[in-house]
Parts: structure tokens; C-alpha cells; sequence
């Protein structure tokens, strides 16, 4: 899996984690204007700027706000990606900072998606 120094994660692994299912929470941090002209299949769209925000809400209003269940400090498939890598980063070190110790980054982004996913 992914090295927790560099809290990275792989198309393949992303991949492995969105076949396992259940727990996997993918954010999006692009804008949404990006957002609307494609995204990967169940993204919770959560602009970069809003990352510190959402991530430090309680349970109740990030739900209410994004419509998923905000996952436990622990929770170990919480990944971030953007357009390319540099947002998904920023966000991966913001939500580690808050506590999200096992947050990583899915350092390929929508760009890799698109081109291995041939969209």
C-alpha cells in the first residue's frame, strides 16, 4: 500500500480500494467548475479551501453539507486527489495536521484517472 511518509496512494490501489467498496472516501478537491466537467465515480466534491473547514465540522453539519458521513480521525481509505497532484496534496497535509493521520493523496489525479480510464 501506500508509504505513509509520502501519504500517496496509487491508480491501482485507488482502484483496489473503490472495488472493496464500503469505507473508501474519495475527495475531490478541485473547484467546481472542474468538478462539473467530469470527476471520478463516487468524488465528494470538497474544494481545497474548504478542506480545513469541512474536515474540522462536526459530524452532523459535514454530513448535512456534503451528504456522506464524515469519517473518524483513524479512518484508514480517506483520499484526496485533484486535477493534477498539487491540490490533493495540500489537502492530504491539511487533513493529517487535523489529525487524519492515515489521509493520503491520490498523486496521479483526475488527470491519470481520465487517461487510464480512456474518458
Amino acid at each position: 500500500m501506500a508509504n505513509s511518509v509520502t501519504k500517496e496512494i496509487s491508480y491501482e490501489d485507488l482502484k483496489a480500494l473503490m472495488g472493496k467498496g464500503q469505507n473508501l472516501l474519495l475527495v475531490d478537491v478541485r473547484t467546481k467548475d472542474e468538478v462539473d466537467k467530469g470527476r471520478i465515480p463516487g468524488s465528494v466534491n470538497i474544494p481545497v479551501d474548504s478542506v480545513e473547514t469541512a474536515f474540522a465540522m462536526e459530524p452532523e453539519a459535514f454530513k448535512a453539507k456534503y451528504g456522506v458521513t464524515k469519517p473518524p480521525l483513524e479512518a484508514p481509505e480517506l483520499v484526496f486527489h485533484c486535477q493534477m497532484g498539487r491540490r490533493g496534496a495540500m489537502a492530504t497535509n491539511t487533513a493529517y495536521k487535523l489529525g487524519y493521520v492515515n489521509a493520503r493523496n491520490y498523486a496521479g489525479a483526475y488527470k491519470e484517472w481520465t487517461e487510464k480510464e480512456g474518458k
